[in-house]
């Protein structure tokens, strides 16, 4: 059954409030994705503190030109969701690129990224890369390995110190 103009202003009023609040956007094609598979990919985004959000692609546009975000999705094939990151910018995007690699009926088409529109390339490249916990922890092995290197020859100095003073005593 068609949604009355009623519905319609409330879904969009929702959609334009989620696209203010949120940090990174995604514009995924859904076309053949059973609902079991769409049930999983929620759960998976909501690990990632993002959601999935389904409407008409006249109501994606509208919500978008609401926010002042330029991008034609009329003229996009398939059925258009959007992915709504709120925390982390990339997580969002790493979320749904495991997704579309275990499923190929979901296509990344591309998103907003700092508010400008970014292609689906730029946005599987940013999947790709480590996670941001990861990256601190490489960063603090970095930073540490070279103290540790020097506390440890330090170390071998004062050892090499009283062995030598042991041997010096022994001797007299």
């Amino acid at each position: 059954m068609p949604k009355t103009k009623e519905e319609k202003k409330l879904i969009l009023k929702e959609l334009s409030e989620k696209i203010k609040k949120q940090t990174t956007m995604l514009l995924v094609d859904f076309t053949g994705l059973k609902v079991v598979e769409a049930f999983n990919l929620r759960k998976e985004l909501k690990k990632a503190e993002a959601e999935l959000k389904v409407a008409k692609k006249t109501l994606i546009q509208l919500a978008l030109k609401d926010n002042k975000l330029d991008r034609n999705i009329k003229e996009m094939n398939g059925e258009i969701a959007l992915v709504l990151g709120y925390n982390d910018e990339i997580l969002p995007a790493k979320a749904i690129y495991d997704f579309s690699k275990k499923n190929k009926n979901l296509k990344i088409l591309g998103g907003f990224f700092n508010n400008e529109y970014q292609e689906a390339g730029k946005f599987i490249e940013l999947a790709k890369l480590p996670s941001k916990e990861e990256l601190l922890g490489r960063l603090v092995g970095s930073i540490s390995s070279p103290i540790s290197g020097f506390v440890r020859s330090l170390q071998y100095n004062l050892k090499g110190l009283v062995f030598a003073l042991n041997a010096i005593k022994e001797i007299k």
